[in-house]
């Protein structure tokens, strides 16, 4: 263990824990939200005044759009529901469509959370079903204030990580710092997953290098095979002209700065969106639509969905790296921008979480600022808010997607 980076002490040599959110599952949350999921975007008005007229901000939104069957939205909005930082849920559907309320609450109160929804035509309309939201909003936040406190340490956290609107400090130290950290949390029992499969064009013999077993290393040829032909077949690779106006050239000179952020450690396994990790360690989260049906849903279409897939599969907080910078949040989990570009971090302070570009001034090395991010981890976990929820910023985005629920389907097993 490197002694200038033990996630395990801080400075003064104490163990830095803090009090979570027991979940009757056995699981642990950082934050104790009251979920409110519309099931069709007609019932989003609803919802969203419901959330507004609560004053609480612990109320938050989430929703999917679609009227017609979606089992890969359908599992991700039940995911949300399960999710450790999630204390109770009110769902509000109109009364058409077919993801219905009433199955939702009947899981989270399988859950052991607080549980409640109607129809709004069943109500009578918007002002009536906006009051019957607010009653019920009302008696859950007073049941949340009792529940269970226990200790959490970095050894409980699952953190996710992802980037967007890199530029070329992205790879030499936004990311680099990333994966630092990643490293030291696994080490520490904690668990880490990375995404943007479409981002590691060219590096296939690097990834399949740091597979756990032969399992994940076919797990990750398949996973990889398949997102290249899925940007074969969409005729774009995962690179934008702000991408170029940051100084990154190809796809392959954006891949090397992306993979890095999963940092050195095994990978232990390849995950479909809304799917847990098994035990702690390092994992892939694929979240490219699977073949065969490449045309209903793209992968990754912004930030806010990728966030969201990474919340879906327990991150407690979520990572956004970003060089040119980002202004966006996440409903379930507290969002941590972190940026390599100095520039953007003073041009951007009121939004930017992390300062990675003092690597490249030299007045910080990887590891020291790897022990900043971990004290501002720490502190956010134990209920600092993160600049996004400082802000309001609680962005979602669900979509209409199909993928298999193995990351190897039979046909392609048994070939």
């Amino acid at each position: 263990m490197n002694n200038q980076f033990n996630l395990s002490k801080t400075p003064d040599g104490r163990v830095p824990e803090w009090l979570g959110y027991a979940r009757a599952n056995g699981t642990k949350g950082i934050r104790n939200h009251l979920l409110v999921v519309y099931t069709v975007k007609c019932a989003e008005f609803v919802a969203r005044e419901i959330v507004r007229r609560s004053g609480s901000p612990d109320v938050e939104l989430i929703g999917f759009d679609g009227c017609t069957d979606n089992q890969y939205a359908v599992r991700q909005i039940i995911s949300l529901i399960r999710h450790p930082n999630v204390g109770a849920v009110l769902a509000v559907g109109l009364g058409c469509e077919y993801m219905q309320p009433e199955w939702l609450a009947k899981i989270a109160a399988e859950e052991g959370k607080p549980a409640e929804w109607f129809f709004i035509q069943d109500k009578g309309g918007t002002h009536p079903s906006v009051h019957c939201g607010l009653e019920w909003t009302r008696t859950a936040l007073d049941l949340l204030k009792e529940t269970p406190r226990v200790p959490m340490s970095f050894a409980d956290l699952v953190i996710g990580g992802e980037c967007g609107g890199s530029d070329y400090t992205s790879g030499l130290a936004g990311n680099v710092v990333a994966g630092r950290f990643f490293d030291r949390l696994i080490e520490q029992g904690g668990t880490a997953i990375f995404e943007e499969i479409v981002e590691a064009v060219g590096l296939d013999q690097y990834l399949e290098s740091r597979a756990a077993n032969e399992k994940v290393r076919q797990q990750l040829r398949y996973t990889y095979d398949k997102a290249l032909a899925y940007c074969q077949h969409a005729r774009q690779y995962s690179i934008s002209p702000g991408n170029f106006a940051g100084g990154l050239s190809t796809i392959e000179e954006k891949s090397m700065g992306a993979v890095i952020k999963s940092g050195t450690k095994p990978i232990q396994g390849v995950l479909k969106v809304s799917e847990r990790p098994a035990f702690p360690g390092l994992w892939l989260l694929d979240s490219t639509p699977d073949p065969y049906y490449m045309d209903f849903g793209i992968t990754n279409p912004s930030d806010n969905e990728g966030l969201m897939d990474l919340t879906s599969c327990g991150a407690h907080i979520v990572f956004l790296v970003t060089g040119r910078g980002n202004v966006v949040g996440n409903a379930v989990a507290p969002c941590i921008k972190i940026t390599g570009n100095a520039d953007t971090y003073a041009r951007m302070s009121g939004d930017m979480d992390f300062n990675a570009g003092t690597i490249l001034e030299g007045s910080r090395s990887i590891e020291e600022s790897a022990s900043d991010l971990a004290r501002l981890v720490g502190d956010v976990a134990s209920g600092t808010p993160s600049k996004s929820e400082a802000l309001g910023h609680h962005e979602f985005h669900i979509i209409y997607k199909y993928q298999e629920k193995e990351v190897l389907p039979c046909r392609e097993c048994e070939r």
